[in-house]
């Protein structure tokens, strides 16, 4: 890849910004306009599980085999691609005619999306060859994230409120040709000089373990034990099939021997943890607040804020503590808050009043905005360098895993409650296993954040980290002529 201007770099970090933007902020959007979904497209609790899940499924499908294939083949190259197909599920979405249609096209918006973040990342770690410069571009990228978190309920409650939930889909068209055009323009392409080979089998093993895993959850309070059992049994096949066949492979899509490593199997059960309470939280509150309450969506929006606002915060503080200190304690203080945010709901009933709503929103905001970055750096602690970015691959999967099962998990514990009752009358007392299932979330994060940073952990880590780079090394040549 060329040496660009700095002008150049700065350029191209900002495209790909753009498209972490418009895929970050599509998820916040949405749970804003559920309520406004729901009474439109006549969509149950389960229907509006799938509009959330039918996307994160996917991205967290699909996220590793679409940064290895942008490796082999271009990443510009897959990044427009991306855009490609994003933008154009996003117009699909807009136009979807039921809820079924709106699950479909969630899902293309979803391949799209798989195509733009960790293929974005490559090119920023690619594009910024200083150490110091490339910390700097991929501390503007996480102030994305924590950005959409606190946009995303005030501009989806604006849009729903003014337009309609339509137009939360239309705000990525401009976005998206606008990243496109530029893309193609500016960005140059780059390649990897040796990309990891595909693993077909791998990844419909994965496929089949997620997808059957999540139908089985949501659908499990509408049908019989008899409907479900048998995407049940297909998850846990799965799953063995893949604790089977990825050791044997050179080079597997999921790498078990990671696993070793006390500090990168604690960052995947932290991501998966985190993202599952971020998840059950923002799909809980948003029904409560405009079915419960009777909020409009932008009142909605304006209520979620003392929740997004800590999460952009506390986000780069984060960031500077686990450079300085390292990442014990803002997983300490992530758990915490977390924890301690559930409990106001589990045991006080914190939506009765305004003083615990807003206290509970806030520590949440807290918590979530502690434990971002922490799990990147866990995750590729001790690895070897060769090795780190497929590290980071898995913990980007297990986010969107967490999310998938967090929406899940807490709307059938929710519908399970609500049963054929209305949210008025049985929301707070069908929810409350709910906060108690994110009361164990938060204190998962904090008791993994005390046992995966501490000696023990690291030497785990550096003993995996020497078996790698052993495994990888080209066996010594002995005799004559060596």
């Amino acid at each position: 890849m060329p040496e660009l201007s700095h002008g150049r770099r700065m350029l191209v970090l900002a495209i790909c910004c753009m498209s972490l933007l418009i895929v970050s902020l599509d998820n916040t959007v949405l749970n804003v306009a559920l309520p406004s979904l729901q009474r439109e497209l006549d969509a149950s609790t389960s229907g509006l599980q799938w509009t959330i899940d039918a996307y994160t499924l996917v991205l967290a499908s699909l996220l590793m085999p679409a940064g290895s294939t942008a490796d082999r083949i271009g990443r510009r190259r897959v990044f427009l691609s991306g855009l490609v197909v994003f933008t154009l599920g996003s117009l699909l979405c807009s136009l979807a005619p039921n809820l079924n249609w709106l699950v479909v096209f969630r899902m293309v918006q979803a391949v799209g999306g798989s195509m733009l973040n960790p293929v974005a990342m490559s090119i920023i770690t690619n594009t910024f060859t200083d150490p110091r410069e490339r910390a700097r571009a991929i501390g503007v990228w996480g102030a994305v994230v924590g950005l959409s978190m606190a946009a995303g309920p005030l501009v989806g409650g604006l849009l729903v409120d003014s337009v309609g939930w339509r137009s939360i889909f239309w705000v990525n068209l401009p976005v998206g040709l606008a990243a496109l055009l530029l893309t193609w323009r500016f960005v140059p392409e780059s390649r990897a000089p040796r990309a990891r080979r595909p693993d077909p089998v791998g990844q419909v093993l994965v496929i089949a373990l997620f997808g059957s895993l999540t139908y089985a959850i949501i659908e499990a309070p509408h049908g019989s034990w008899l409907s479900t059992a048998p995407f049940a049994a297909l998850a846990v096949i799965a799953l063995l099939a893949l604790l089977r066949y990825e050791p044997r492979r050179p080079e597997p899509l999921i790498d078990l021997r990671f696993f070793r490593s006390a500090p990168f199997s604690g960052a995947t059960v932290i991501a998966v943890s985190a993202f599952a309470a971020l998840g059950g939280f923002l799909f809980l509150s948003t029904l409560y607040l405009q079915n419960v309450r009777g909020l409009s969506a932008l009142e909605a929006g304006l209520w979620m804020l003392p929740m997004a606002v800590p999460t952009f915060l506390c986000a780069p503080l984060s960031g500077r503590l686990v450079g300085s200190r390292g990442p014990r304690l803002p997983l300490l203080v992530a758990g915490g808050a977390m924890t301690v945010s559930g409990l106001l709901f589990a045991l006080f009933e914190a939506e009765t009043s305004n003083a615990t709503l807003l206290a509970g929103y806030v520590l949440f905001g807290v918590g979530f905005g502690f434990v971002n970055a922490p799990i990147t750096n866990t995750a590729v602690s001790g690895m070897p360098l060769s090795q780190a970015g497929v590290a980071s691959a898995v913990a980007s999967t297990s986010r969107q895993l967490g999310q998938t099962l967090g929406v899940a998990v807490l709307g059938a514990v929710l519908a399970a409650g609500v049963g054929s009752s209305s949210y008025a009358d049985t929301f707070v007392t069908a929810s409350r296993p709910g906060w108690w299932i994110l009361t164990a979330c938060g204190a998962g994060v904090l008791t993994l954040g005390v046992l995966t940073t501490g000696p023990w952990a690291r030497a785990t880590a550096e003993r995996t980290a020497r078996r790698l780079e052993s495994e990888e090394r080209p066996p010594r040549r002995t005799g004559v002529g060596a």
